[in-house]
């Protein structure tokens, strides 16, 4: 990749899909002539010597299809084209073609708009200060007034187009206008550098309007689509990069597909009543679909991150099934009316304001605002539709042939944050297909499938989750600000009610001010310090300031704080264990290679290929065998031959592993050459040479390590606040005292427990019963005197090269240690994964008690207790002691 496109490439945050397509641009418009007057035989030779996928063009100019996966990012990719194509070779006018509508205006929006989110050219310098003039197929006819030293994008919907030419009549940018005496098509026609862009090209092989195309005479044609099939099923010829589905959901671009059955499910029992067997559909699906609204708020809680509020799609058979599920889902009868006023039915035969306002609700169902849960749609939404919060799709007595594929499937693998999260629930698209199980699992089983066998979810009727609300546990402080805020929400005294606001507000902000603190202080009782007051005050007056509502009641809240200070303090350090805040994370360095081994060479036979030449008369049908009696060329040596071989493999470096090398390639050599004479061994490793490095490849994989870079030396402050814990909570559920047995076992990981003393939180879930027992000891055990079970953000360890965040069970204070403890299933202690997690939370360990001896705090210990050691008649010290 050259350096303009590698500068587009990270200017625009390209992913690795749209990096190669962008590299193959590159490589094709450095060898195309990339002009009007081109043989385009001898192009498409051109092309084909590179990519030999592209057997023909089938235009009358070159075009390139590029084939990428439907929530990849064509038109990303698109704009990454287009400044290229201008930046590097000086290109300046640009014709794009939309399908539809819908891609139309989305197209606009995206080239032309840099407040979107979407704008594709944030970055890119060349349009930093003026970006590319945009003509549409509504606004072409002032387009003189656009031409300037710039890009020029000119942007039609071709459906249109098409509607113009039925009949026989000229479409309208054919017809004649008066900018440059000629027709706006004739111009374009007409200059020396036109590219061609066509989206979701799969539209653009029949279509009768598009005869015009040729006759546009594009220098390049560039196409993108998600299925290069046309509408005979015949696959395009073009083709010079493809990225499917299967790719990208193995790379994580997209969400992952699954598929809801019912367990046990016997569709042929509704054959004669397709209405109850749509209702189980509905009824499942909207279960599915309020657990994962439930799981997105926690996420969102969890990080900071936008509140993703999802929908479900709700495909019909028609217009009148349509209407008939819109009743049912609005009735009382359909979860008590809780989905009246949230559906929206969307199909072609509505008409004027009902559709353009469905339409509007349609293109308003990404904003936090949105109150619409479930969407209604005959013969699926078109391309175009890019939203990325649909989760559930719901398709009523759809044809074999409908439910699996990629179109039906791709209206939701768009991801609302950009990337996977490692959230199961926050990455995933379910498909309620409860009368299609035995198609579903044949499907499966085809390598080639895009749903995998693990992503086939049996729903059991019986354990469909009930309602379920999310529930944030604070600090038992917070908890305490909490309450009394409620309290003081009572008071019927304005004077009194206001009075008690301001002291509560202090309170809160003296919190918060010491809480970022950071470097200022070494130990948490230095925050009873005088200077440490002032410097706290001094935050808090910041703060205030920088609120317009509080700075009203500014000098109240000064000398409430100031008063209620060392109060508040003590009860802060009461309640809090002092977590130091460290980033632990390893560095970007890694090691590898292989650990020295014998080659097995029981399995290497080859034996000498024959050097005679047989030559045929063609006329006669004679043979005749001629002998090689000298080598035309001089080889290398064997042992070099087959190294060369084995240097080719990216894991293998040769001056790392030279010694290695040598000695498993003489130890190949020895068998091969057993009983042979030398020209009989070179004989063998000339003609074998890729098998036989092929061979030694296999077994050096086995032996084959990657060792992850060691922890980089951490930065350490004294203490941070105790982080909230958010998670879900059945509606009709009880909290739970935590002494309550639960049965059966597996259910205590969804009851929410109360009724701590000594934790740092009034509320927690566990895991398994372990994690439950440990808790009760610790509330038991006199040597401890503060617990807590980390919130998601508390800790900043991370581990697998620094992609995943690691979590510890439980924090336990005593008089002179602090503890970090995880508990696992005894059988998982010598996991590689659990011993790499531990070693993130030995180096935090480390860390904090290196920290803590320099600053009169208390050392920091690791544990890792197997389950079957949690017993209730144990004590903590014996415990941490094992």
């Amino acid at each position: 990749m050259n350096s303009k496109a590698q500068t587009i490439k990270n200017r625009l945050s390209l992913r690795k899909p749209q990096a190669e397509s962008l590299e193959i641009l590159q490589k094709l418009t450095d060898t195309l002539s990339l002009n009007n007057d081109v043989d385009v035989a001898s192009e498409l030779e051109k092309v084909r010597a590179l990519y030999p996928t592209c057997s023909d063009f089938e235009r009358e100019f070159p075009s390139l299809c590029f084939s990428l996966a439907t929530g990849v990012g064509k038109t990303r990719l698109m704009g990454a084209f287009i400044a290229y194509l201008y930046s590097a070779k000086g290109i300046q006018n640009f014709f794009v073609l939309a399908p539809n509508l819908t891609i139309y205006n989305k197209l606009i929006d995206d080239l032309s708009n840099p407040q979107s989110s979407k704008y594709v050219f944030k970055g890119i310098s060349e349009f930093a200060v003026f970006g590319p003039r945009i003509v549409t197929g509504d606004t072409y006819a002032n387009a003189q007034q656009m031409l300037g030293e710039t890009v020029r994008i000119n942007i039609f919907n071709i459906s249109k187009i098409n509607s113009e030419v039925r009949g026989g009549r000229e479409p309208r940018i054919k017809r004649l206008s008066e900018y440059l005496g000629e027709s706006y098509f004739n111009y374009l026609a007409g200059l020396p550098d036109l590219v061609l862009l066509m989206d979701e090209s799969h539209h653009y092989r029949a279509d009768s309007g598009l005869k015009a195309i040729n006759e546009l005479k594009p220098i390049l044609g560039l196409e993108l689509t998600a299925t290069p099939i046309d509408s005979r099923g015949v696959t395009f010829k073009n083709v010079v990069y493809d990225y499917p589905l299967a790719k990208a959901l193995q790379d994580g671009f997209v969400k992952e597909p699954a598929i809801a059955t019912r367990r046990n499910f016997n569709p042929d029992q509704y054959r004669n009543d397709p209405k109850e067997l749509d209702l189980i559909k509905l009824e499942d699906g909207v279960r599915i679909h309020e657990d994962t609204k439930v799981a997105l708020e926690i996420y969102s809680r969890d990080t900071g991150n936008r509140l993703v509020r999802p929908f479900v799609l709700v495909v019909a058979k028609d217009t009148d099934h349509a209407k008939e599920i819109h009743e049912l889902i609005e009735s009382d009868q359909f979860f008590e009316g809780r989905y009246r006023g949230k559906v929206i039915e969307i199909h072609s035969n509505q008409r004027g304001e009902e559709k353009e306002e469905n339409v509007q609700k349609l293109l308003a169902l990404e904003k936090e605002d949105n109150t619409v849960e479930i969407v209604i749609h005959v013969n699926m939404l078109k391309e175009g539709w890019d939203v990325t919060n649909l989760y559930t799709i719901i398709p009523l007595r759809a044809a074999n042939s409908q439910i699996l594929t990629e179109q039906t499937i791709g209206r939701g693998l768009r991801l609302p944050y950009g990337a996977r999260t490692g959230v199961e629930k926050v990455d995933k698209l379910t498909i309620i297909a409860h009368d299609r199980f035995q198609s579903i699992v044949d499907a499966a089983n085809d390598p080639n499938s895009i749903i995998r066998k693990e992503n086939i979810v049996e729903i059991d009727p019986d354990a469909l989750p009930a309602d379920q609300e999310v529930i944030t546990s604070s600090s038992t402080l917070q908890s305490s600000f909490n309450e009394q805020r409620a309290q003081i929400a009572q008071l019927q005294n304005e004077d009194e009610r206001k009075t008690a606001e301001v002291k509560l507000d202090a309170q809160q902000m003296i919190v918060d001010a010491v809480s970022s603190l950071g470097s200022q202080i070494k130990n948490i009782d230095e925050l009873k310090n005088s200077d440490v007051q002032k410097i706290a005050i001094r935050k808090m007056v910041e703060q205030i300031e920088n609120t317009p509502q509080q700075n009203l009641f500014k000098d109240q809240i000064v000398a409430a704080a100031e008063k209620e200070y060392e109060a508040v303090v003590e009860e802060l350090i009461s309640k809090t264990i002092p977590i130091p805040r460290i980033l632990v994370q390893q560095s970007n360095e890694t090691r590898s290679g292989f650990h020295d081994f014998d080659l097995d060479v029981s399995g290497l036979n080859y034996q000498p290929v024959s050097e005679e030449i047989v030559r045929r008369t063609l006329r006669t049908n004679l043979s005749e065998v001629l002998q090689n009696t000298e080598s035309g060329v001089e080889r290398d040596i064997p042992g070099n031959i087959i190294m060369n071989e084995l240097v080719n493999f990216p894991e293998v470096d040769y001056d790392r592993e030279s010694t290695l090398l040598h000695k498993i390639v003489d130890q190949a050599l020895a068998k091969l050459g057993k009983d042979r004479n030398e020209e009989d061994l070179k004989n063998i490793v000339l003609y074998h040479k890729r098998e036989i490095g092929q061979f030694i490849y296999a077994q050096l994989q086995q032996h084959f390590f990657l060792e992850t870079g060691a922890y980089e030396e951490p930065v350490v402050y004294p203490f941070t606040r105790i982080e909230s814990h958010n998670f879900s909570k059945y509606s009709v559920d009880k909290i739970h005292h935590f002494t309550e047995t639960i049965t059966p076992t597996n259910m205590i990981s969804t009851k929410v427990f109360g009724g701590f003393k000594k934790a740092c939180h009034n509320l927690y879930k566990f895991d398994s019963k372990a994690e439950k027992d440990f808790a009760t000891i610790l509330e038991d055990d006199k040597e401890v005197t503060r617990w807590l079970r980390p919130a998601t953000s508390q800790f900043q360890m991370y581990w697998k090269r620094n992609s995943r965040r690691y979590e510890p069970d439980f924090v336990v204070e005593t008089k002179d240690t602090i503890y970090l403890i995880e508990i696992k299933a005894e059988r998982d202690i010598d996991d590689a994964e659990v011993q790499e997690k531990a070693e993130a939370g030995k180096k935090y360990c480390e860390a904090a008690t290196k920290f803590n001896e320099a600053n009169r705090g208390k050392p920091w210990k690791y544990v890792i207790l197997a389950h079957t050691l949690v017993s209730p008649n144990m004590s903590f010290k014996e415990l941490s002691s094992r």
